[in-house]
């Protein structure tokens, strides 16, 4: 296991902050060479802690104004690998989560109205053979989202 230290937070805390910030300019806010920061930005992508970068994006301003999260409960707990790349093969399923209780896997959808997510739940995700049973709640709106605080 790679253990951070002072550099490698405050890079990670840069980079949070904005992503797309250059690497020499993140060299100059700390007082190191833009080798440094290279190397290490390149060590934390090695070990899994730095996942790329990519844009996060405004789901409503792109059109989907509905969101839900939907627990799923399989006929058989196995089959939960095959559900998944089924539900991986529908674009508004945006993330998916194996979790204990009630359901076994625990998705995120978004949608374009309410039609739209009557189609994805009842037409898509409830015909994938291997799903029981899905229980959805509607989602009003993100009151935060960020990544852990180092």
């Amino acid at each position: 296991m790679y253990t951070l230290d002072d550099f490698d937070i405050r890079i990670l805390k840069t980079l949070d902050t904005d992503g797309r910030m250059a690497y020499s300019a993140i060299a100059t806010e700390m007082g190191v060479s833009n080798t440094m920061v290279h190397q290490r930005i390149s060590r934390l992508s090695d070990q899994g802690i730095l996942e790329g970068t990519k844009p996060v994006l405004n789901e409503k301003k792109l059109g989907y104004d509905w969101g839900a999260f939907t627990g799923i409960s399989l006929e058989k707990d196995y089959d939960s690998k095959r559900v998944i790349e089924e539900l991986q093969k529908i674009p508004e399923v945006t993330e998916c989560y194996y979790i204990t209780g009630n359901y076994t896997l625990y998705i995120k959808i978004v949608a374009k109205n309410h039609e739209h997510m009557r189609q994805l739940l009842y037409e898509k995700i409830d015909n994938i053979p291997g799903i029981a049973k899905t229980d959805s709640i509607i989602e009003l709106g993100c009151a935060f989202k960020r990544n852990i605080i180092l």
